[in-house]
């Protein structure tokens, strides 16, 4: 003789599947961007990790072997050394002069434009509207040697009469702080527009001078944006070679420019897939030792 169910067992199967489904939900959603970072980032970089172990005595016409070479990576290491430093050198350059910009500038859009902030926000942000080719392209032409601006600079002496800006580290330097500038600003923009204004006139009222207040609460406040904006600005500019390839020599190449030689021009393989997993390590290492010194909860 078989025993009814319990009448309430269907009423607590039912809301138990809901909830298994709800958990399920979330992973469903992520699921599509899961693929799709796996399809075009984690397949194209697994090539490339094989590409750095090929044999370096192979070519693109007899083809290459897989001999796990390791060496590559210490050879292209002792070859392009002074290139590594370069681009974290002028990477760190440009950080140093965007700060020096962008956070006055984020500053008083947040605190001060009143108004004008839309407008302002939409000065930083539509140079990116435009290639980032023709912005290179247009700091070339004011930067050449006749040009207004090198003029100007000969004639109040603050360049010899044969002096030059572009074909120089700081045409570099300068077209690396230009092109990555609204990547340090909006984060900084988007942490000082939620500042409570509060605190500020609570540390007036504590007798702070405006020093000490943007030293003691603006600034530690603002630091998550702050860090963000630093590594979105540093990352792309480390790895870069058009500033480098257009308003340089080659005594200003960055590792970039040694890169895209590698792939496009010698076709030689292994190296520029090693020289990129290196590059690779050496941005991650910075980032890492950078959100280990100020802490990873700084970041939104």
């Amino acid at each position: 003789m078989t025993l009814p169910a319990p009448s309430g067992s269907g009423q607590t199967a039912a809301p138990a599947a809901r909830f298994g489904r709800r958990r399920l939900l979330p992973y469903l959603l992520v699921l599509p961007g899961v693929a799709w970072l796996f399809v075009f980032f984690g397949v194209p970089l697994a090539q490339l990790a094989a590409a750095s172990l090929y044999d370096p005595d192979g070519s693109l016409s007899t083809g290459y072997a897989m001999s796990w070479a390791f060496g590559n990576y210490p050879d292209v290491l002792r070859a392009y050394w002074p290139q590594f430093l370069r681009s974290f050198g002028y990477a760190g350059l440009a950080l140093v002069l965007a700060l020096l910009l962008g956070y006055p500038l984020a500053y008083t859009i947040a605190r001060k434009a009143g108004r004008w902030k839309n407008l302002l926000l939409v000065c930083v942000v539509a140079p990116m509207f435009t290639s980032f080719l023709v912005r290179t392209l247009a700091w070339k032409t004011i930067l050449s040697d006749n040009g207004a601006l090198v003029g100007l600079l000969r004639d109040v002496h603050l360049l010899a009469p044969d002096g030059r800006l572009l074909a120089t580290p700081f045409a570099v330097v300068l077209g690396l702080t230009y092109n990555f500038l609204p990547f340090l600003v909006l984060p900084l923009y988007a942490s000082l527009e939620r500042l409570d204004h509060r605190l500020l006139e609570a540390a007036g009222d504590l007798y702070a001078s405006g020093a000490q207040t943007f030293r003691r609460v603006t600034l530690p406040l603002s630091r998550p944006g702050l860090v963000a904006g630093m590594l979105l600005f540093f990352i792309p500019a480390s790895g870069d070679y058009l500033n480098a390839e257009l308003l340089g020599t080659p005594t200003e190449y960055m590792i970039g420019n040694v890169i895209d030689s590698a792939f496009l021009v010698r076709l030689d393989y292994p190296q520029g897939a090693a020289l990129s997993f290196l590059l690779l390590a050496a941005i991650l290492a910075v980032i890492f030792g950078h959100l280990r010194r100020v802490g990873a909860g700084e970041v939104p």
